[in-house]
């Protein structure tokens, strides 16, 4: 490569990123608020993958000499009945939060994006069994067909994620599929079909990459009901089994019990929660307006 091929090459480099940062400033002015939100899940992201570096004690290890201890320079957050660090729990149990919630987030839309796209292109008798089937699941609540989902499969992490996965099903297949109606009858899709193309080519490469934005928008803003509907199923008994650390099963060990005598055990499991989905709405709500052009002001 001469001289010049790599300035050249560099020049681009170094507009691309400068492309990319205008972008991201262009984010943070526009939706400061989805900007807080990408934060806050950088931060719960940030703490899933290194826990073990920002954490000192194990989160399975117990100590009865810390039996229900205060949070102090010791243990920040305190620990709990059986003198476990709650700091530790909390950033383990992000993992198993956002493994759950990207799990079956990942499983659903894989799910219901097949059949949403088969459905809205192929109609006829296939799109009239799907929809009754899809309008069958979504007659109970998705956090009603989640436990239904997990007292039949019974406690685990893969189960827990499958539970939660299969009621998401009929929201992204209905949204694909009315994408996928008006895409349809596009002239694009027709210009493909005078030139030989065939409807399983015209289905992958033309109309699914159009329902990409709508897709982004829903599985973000349901991500945060992934999370709270793992952490009622642990709660209840029903989702990841000890001894994995979860943000549900360490209130539903302690907000009987210790809510008076130990709140700490509650608050920061708790404000946990609230934290991580409070974000995920915020950055689901920013995506929206920003993908979605009639939803812009």
């Amino acid at each position: 490569m001469s001289t010049l091929d790599f300035s050249t090459e560099l020049s681009r480099a170094g507009a691309n990123v400068n492309s990319r940062l205008g972008a991201v400033r262009f984010f943070i002015r526009r939706y400061p608020l989805g900007a807080a939100g990408a934060v806050i899940m950088a931060i719960f992201l940030f703490a899933a993958a290194f826990a073990p570096y920002i954490t000192l004690y194990d989160p399975l290890s117990t100590n009865a000499a810390a039996s229900l201890a205060r949070p102090s320079a010791a243990h920040w957050l305190g620990c709990d009945f059986m003198g476990r660090d709650v700091y530790s729990r909390i950033i383990f149990g992000a993992r198993i939060s956002l493994a759950v919630a990207v799990g079956s987030m990942l499983l659903g839309c894989s799910i219901g994006v097949t059949l949403g796209l088969l459905s809205g292109y192929l109609l006829g008798w296939f799109d009239l069994i799907t929809q009754r089937i899809l309008e069958m699941m979504q007659a109970l609540p998705l956090l009603v067909m989640a436990i239904i989902m997990a007292a039949a499969l019974g406690p685990s992490l893969h189960n827990t994620i499958f539970a939660i996965a299969i009621p998401l099903v009929p929201y992204v297949a209905r949204v694909i599929r009315a994408n996928t109606l008006s895409l349809r009858e596009q002239p694009f899709v027709e210009a493909a079909k005078a030139i030989g193309m065939s409807e399983k080519r015209i289905a992958i490469r033309h109309i699914l990459p159009n329902t990409l934005a709508p897709l982004i928008v829903l599985a973000t803003a349901q991500l945060g009901s992934t999370i709270l509907i793992e952490a009622s199923l642990s709660f209840l008994g029903l989702g990841v089994p000890e001894p994995h650390p979860s943000w549900g099963r360490m209130l539903s060990e302690s907000a009987a019990e210790y809510v008076r005598t130990a709140p700490w055990l509650v608050i920061f499991p708790g404000a946990a929660i609230s934290f991580v989905v409070f974000g995920t709405n915020l950055l689901g709500d920013a995506l929206r307006d920003l993908l979605d052009p009639r939803q812009r002001s």
